[in-house]
């Protein structure tokens, strides 16, 4: 297989496809489609996640609701206006469409990036321990992907100390999240939030200082050893 990625963006994820093929929008004459598809976890749980496509990928490939692929690229931010506001739209941006991965893990994300906000740590009532960090991942022609991570236990205590601008490599999956969000007084909308689950995590300076291929393998994981909620690991520090 020809995994087409930027060393510090991969994605991988194989699942079913829940929608229809909606034109997005184009770039440069180029058309691009998105739909969603639904990647199941060991707990027996969904992530219904975005994918866009380019009209390129799809030409002679049905993207059928029902039918089990293998998308292989980035994930990536982008700003849409909803009612005179900008919200942070994300999606898995397909490099490649395939109809079968073999025994890889089904939901499985690769990157390094930035801190570019103070991380916000907490605790459940249940005493477990949360952290947000956003990360910044630089792409190609100056562009940046600002992506919403959630660490767990032992690594939401690391991040809690970490700062902006502190430098990140990390691996973990990419999970799907509906919220409660107060339109009026009387009314209420259900909303999904997309964000990374980090299952490891690493702070280094330089490239020559971490290897992100050799310490996170976005392929090597078997599903059968996927970590669950609450089991995530911390790698190193750097």
């Amino acid at each position: 297989m020809n995994y087409v990625t930027e060393k510090n963006n991969k994605v991988c994820l194989t699942g079913e496809i829940v929608s229809d093929a909606v034109f997005s929008h184009e770039v440069y004459g180029e058309g691009f489609y998105e739909f969603f598809v639904r990647v199941m976890r060991l707990s027996g749980q969904a992530d219904i996640l975005p994918v866009t496509v380019s009209e390129r990928l799809i030409t002679g490939e049905h993207l059928e609701k029902g039918k089990t692929i293998c998308a292989v690229g980035q994930f990536r931010s982008y700003n849409k206006i909803e009612g005179g506001k900008s919200r942070l739209m994300l999606t898995v941006f397909a490099r490649e469409i395939l109809s079968d991965c073999g025994d890889k893990n089904p939901n499985s994300i690769v990157m390094s990036g930035y801190i570019c906000k103070p991380p916000v740590y907490r605790t459940t009532p249940f005493n477990r321990e949360i952290a947000d960090v956003l990360i910044a991942v630089n792409r190609a022609y100056n562009k940046s992907d600002y992506i919403p991570c959630i660490a767990w236990g032992r690594n939401a205590r690391f991040v809690k100390n970490l700062g902006v601008g502190d430098r990140v490599a990390l691996s973990g999956r990419i999970q799907s999240r509906e919220y409660q969000k107060k339109i009026s007084e009387t009314e209420m909308k259900t909303m999904t939030a997309y964000e990374v689950s980090v299952s490891k995590l690493a702070v280094f300076e330089t490239d020559e200082d971490f290897d992100i291929d050799s310490e996170f393998d976005l392929y090597s994981l078997s599903p059968n050893k996927q970590t669950t909620d609450g089991e995530e690991d911390f790698a190193r520090s750097v």
